[in-house]
């Protein structure tokens, strides 16, 4: 249930980021620029371009789990579901109340889905099965970061102050919820004392 709710409040995220029109992450720059030169929705985006990232484990040999599958699939669809749900906003203050809101509720979804353990999303398990060639995990999450978001810019997606509040506020707010949102394995039983007679 937490993979699930982690999934439907990470889409929310994005399309609160996405209506702000402020600026999105890196890869919903990619997103929007894919949508807006070739059609087709932001959603149907993240889903093509989860699926192709995961074709990068292979080389990898990164092995995805259920919850790999699922962030294919439901991200991009529930970020389409709450793009036609919400009101576009009009006002500044508005558009600023999306980003803000979409920030915290996209650290709060990341310590979800991660913490619930059932697999990474495709772009994390990218980042970590570069990382584990030996590349510093810094390098290598700052280069695709780079790369997608140039690529995104280039296409057409929208850049700006929400882009850069993302980039600096996400770590930490991960960093925070990650621990809290992390489901434990549960104790084992203790052996039963042997009975005397």
């Amino acid at each position: 249930m937490q993979l699930y709710a982690g999934l439907a409040f990470y889409g929310l995220g994005i399309a609160l980021q996405v209506a702000s029109g402020l600026g999105n992450d890196p890869w919903d720059v990619l997103h929007q620029g894919l949508s807006r030169r070739f059609g087709l929705s932001i959603g149907v985006w993240i889903i093509i371009t989860g699926a192709v990232v995961m074709l990068a484990w292979i080389p990898l040999r990164q092995r995805p789990g259920i919850g790999t599958i699922s962030n294919v699939i439901l991200i991009g669809a529930f970020a389409d579901l709450f793009l036609w749900l919400l009101p576009t906003p009009d006002a500044l203050a508005a558009r600023w109340a999306y980003l803000i809101t979409a920030v915290l509720v996209g650290g709060f979804a990341t310590g979800c889905y991660i913490g619930a353990g059932l697999g990474p999303g495709p772009r994390d398990g990218l980042m970590t099965g570069l990382a584990a060639r030996g590349h510093s995990i810094r390098v290598v999450r700052t280069a695709i970061e780079l790369t997608v978001l140039g690529t995104g810019w280039l296409l057409g997606g929208t850049v700006g102050v929400g882009t850069l509040l993302y980039a600096v506020a996400i770590g930490p707010l991960t960093h925070v919820l990650l621990p809290a949102l992390t489901v434990k394995p549960p104790a084992a039983a203790p052996e039963p004392e042997p009975v005397r007679v």
